[in-house]
């Protein structure tokens, strides 16, 4: 997913907040340590203390350590398995793998733990939404609702799910909602101009225009901007747009994203392909190269190719 997966794959560390009360043996919250040794230092002090264990996790986790943070996210279950926030962070360590069952068992459980909590069944939607089990996913997001009407996180969970079922009319209505329970939703306001913006609707300016208020400088919500407003006519606003992405990206990044995006939107693989090779040799580290490379490879059919730019991205 585009735009939307980039909001709900929230860190672990931010899930710590959600889900169950935590129980009685481990009232203290984790803290994210500002260095290895300082968590360890914890750890010798007081080893029987899954706090601590969650903590270690969470920098693991910063440091893209994720075989270290399993560890001790398994535990910190280990010390205590009643916990409903360890559970959900396990959960979320293994959706960011791809690893859905295991995601999957860890949020059900989750959800028998904090029953009266709306974490464990949006996590758990997002699952099923993945695995394309859109009513699973679709009854778990209503579940939650009836707990909070007014978490406009699952109306665009909502949205997702109709999107993904090819239910265009019900996900706008449900994105629409979103942003009406929370007006500074970027991720809503941006599928809204992607939705307006297939149908040629020229609403699709307005939803772009909101969600760059609310983040004047996110290229994502330029970029999208630029291509309507190219497809349409509006050359003026699409460089201005491009402009503004140049200015703000260290070269030669800028430029070569400016042209990147032109080549998707075409649907030349090929030539598009020919300058991702090009950003790559240039900038090695370019997440998003890689990515849009495997894109490009998967459309010809060149899986094993693609599968490797996607595990390098």
């Amino acid at each position: 997913m585009q735009h939307t997966f980039s909001a709900l794959f929230l860190p672990a560390f931010l899930l710590l907040a959600c889900g169950g009360d935590p129980s009685p043996a481990t009232t203290a919250e984790p803290q994210p340590p500002s260095t290895l040794a300082e968590v360890e230092a914890r750890i010798l002090a007081d080893p029987a203390s899954p706090v601590h264990f969650a903590e270690r996790a969470m920098l693991y986790e910063r440091m893209d350590s994720l075989v270290l943070a399993e560890n001790d996210w398994k535990r910190s279950i280990a010390l205590d398995s009643t916990n409903a926030r360890w559970h959900i962070a396990l959960g979320d360590l293994y959706f960011r793998k791809i690893k859905l069952p295991e995601a999957e068992q860890r949020f059900k459980t989750a959800i028998r733990l904090a029953p009266d909590s709306t974490e464990g069944r949006s996590k758990l939607g997002e699952v099923y939404l993945m695995q394309s089990k859109f009513k699973e996913a679709m009854a778990l997001a209503n579940e939650a609702l009836k707990l909070d009407p007014l978490d406009a996180r699952l109306y665009n969970l909502k949205g997702w799910i109709h999107r993904k079922a090819g239910d265009s009319a019900l996900a706008i209505s449900s994105y629409q909602t979103a942003v009406e329970r929370d007006p500074q939703y970027y991720d809503a306001w941006i599928s809204l101009g992607i939705m307006h913006a297939a149908k040629h609707d020229p609403l699709a300016m307005q939803y772009y225009n909101s969600a760059l208020e609310i983040a004047a400088a996110q290229h994502e919500a330029l970029y999208d901007k630029a291509m309507f407003a190219q497809d349409h006519g509006q050359d003026s606003i699409a460089l201005a747009c491009y402009s503004t992405i140049e200015r703000s990206t260290q070269p030669p990044g800028g430029l070569l994203q400016h042209r990147l995006i032109l080549l998707e939107h075409k649907q030349q693989p090929r030539e598009a392909r020919a300058e991702f090779h090009r950003a790559i040799r240039l900038l090695p580290d370019y997440v998003r190269a890689y990515y849009s490379r495997g894109v490009t490879y998967e459309l010809e059919n060149m899986l094993d190719s693609a599968r490797w730019d996607y595990s390098i991205a």
